[in-house]
């Protein structure tokens, strides 16, 4: 089955990136770091050989950012009033291309490992399954892959709160859809993400994110905030 991954991205542009993560970080080193994120993502997703890959950017008038940042992946421009609509559109537009599996993720889960997108993949092969879900640990999905266009899953959705998962399960079993998913992860909006990712690099020895890294290795370490 022709297969799409794509990447929903946001131009790293201090003030509008990772706003909630300032402090601990400045705005412009919180741009920097999701610029990291995006490079090392597009590096990652670029090792998939079972889809092909996009960038759905926005704004619309940064293509050129998104061009010189990969230069060798399709951009989709994001459509729509609010987040919802602009993800059933990239669906739209792909479904349209031929593709008969399509993923959705995020650019802010950068320790996310490929075999992820591979076990997404494989499921969606499944004829039983109609909705792949990767849940957030904030309530929310990393992913989510269709065959077909449902736009009941994202129009009047609350997005970035805790219910949006639990929402879109419940409106995708109302359409007697099969949903299979995929392990829960994290994705870093707050500082005590920061501080987790940070440890989880720690850990990792085999720098598979080199961004990523650099940018830590040129600043302290983040503390963990009180909740």
């Amino acid at each position: 089955m022709p297969s799409a991954v794509v990447m929903m991205a946001k131009t790293p542009r201090p003030g509008t990136v990772k706003t909630r993560l300032c402090p601990p970080l400045s705005p412009e080193d919180a741009a920097e770091l999701y610029r990291c994120f995006l490079l090392d993502t597009i590096a990652k997703l670029g090792t998939c050989r079972q889809a092909s890959l996009f960038i759905a950017y926005t704004p619309r008038i940064d293509r050129g950012v998104f061009a010189a940042m990969a230069p060798h992946l399709p951009l989709l421009p994001q459509r729509g009033r609010d987040l919802g609509a602009r993800m059933a559109d990239c669906f739209a537009q792909l479904f349209a291309r031929g593709y008969t599996v399509v993923l959705l993720t995020g650019s802010d889960l950068p320790t996310l490992p490929i075999q992820v997108i591979h076990q997404a993949l494989d499921l969606m092969a499944r004829p039983q399954t109609d909705v792949v879900l990767g849940p957030s640990e904030d309530g929310g999905y990393y992913l989510i892959g269709l065959h077909t266009l449902y736009r009941e899953l994202f129009e009047k959705m609350t997005w970035s709160t805790p219910q949006v998962l639990a929402e879109t399960v419940r409106r995708a079993q109302a359409q007697g859809l099969q949903i299979a998913y995929l392990p829960p992860w994290f994705d870093v909006d707050t500082p005590a993400d920061l501080v987790r990712l940070q440890a989880t690099l720690a850990q990792d020895s085999n720098d598979l994110l080199p961004h990523t890294q650099q940018f830590f290795r040129q600043r302290p370490p983040a503390r963990p905030t009180l909740s």
